[in-house]
């Protein structure tokens, strides 16, 4: 089997055993909707490359953790660019002005911050809860921002099947949040 060819979780094991190959091919194939996520969170081109360098340095450093049990590699990767990017977003948060001038803040206070930060709990448990063929097109539909078509390409799965999955899963998702979030 051609590197090319190789599933993301063979990568991710052969990354593991320090393969640099497999790392390269992970990299070709991740690097560009990596960056896109990070530039979409961070919103500075210079931040967003400096955190997709890191995000693959903690892949490299990580791969050992990769459980192919728990799921395909492609929301493994994801989850670890999401914690990275946080992480960054925490220990650097968005530089500001020097001369911002003094007006009302248009965002979110305290409440409204704790109340977000709530519902990202209870929406994190809902996917948690999701069967293990629906999670994935979600994750990497919202997590990845990746389009259905693109999805189906990803998981080599018929376009249909990823249309019926996605929608299946946010009917289980609103299911289990209408209670508590309506």
């Amino acid at each position: 089997m051609s590197m090319a060819d190789a599933a993301d979780d063979l990568l991710l094991e052969r990354i593991a055993a320090r393969d640099r190959a497999s790392f390269e091919e992970l990299y070709r194939r991740y690097a560009r909707p990596v960056l896109g996520m990070a530039l979409r969170r961070l919103g500075d081109r210079g931040r967003a490359e400096d955190a997709t360098q890191d995000i693959f340095a903690a892949v490299w450093r990580s791969a050992g953790s990769y459980d192919r049990a728990r799921g395909p590699g492609a929301p493994w990767l994801y989850t670890v660019a999401r914690n990275v990017i946080i992480d960054r977003l925490r220990r650097s948060p968005e530089p500001t002005a020097a001369d911002a001038p003094e007006l009302a803040s248009g965002e979110a206070g305290p409440a409204d911050r704790a109340e977000a930060d709530w519902v990202a709990w209870r929406v994190h448990g809902a996917l948690a809860a999701l069967p293990e063929h629906e999670r994935p097109v979600i994750e990497l539909a919202y997590y990845g921002g990746l389009s259905q078509s693109e999805i189906a390409d990803f998981l080599q799965l018929p376009l249909g099947t990823v249309k019926t999955r996605t929608r299946s899963a946010l009917a289980r998702l609103a299911d289990e949040l209408e209670g508590e979030l309506g």
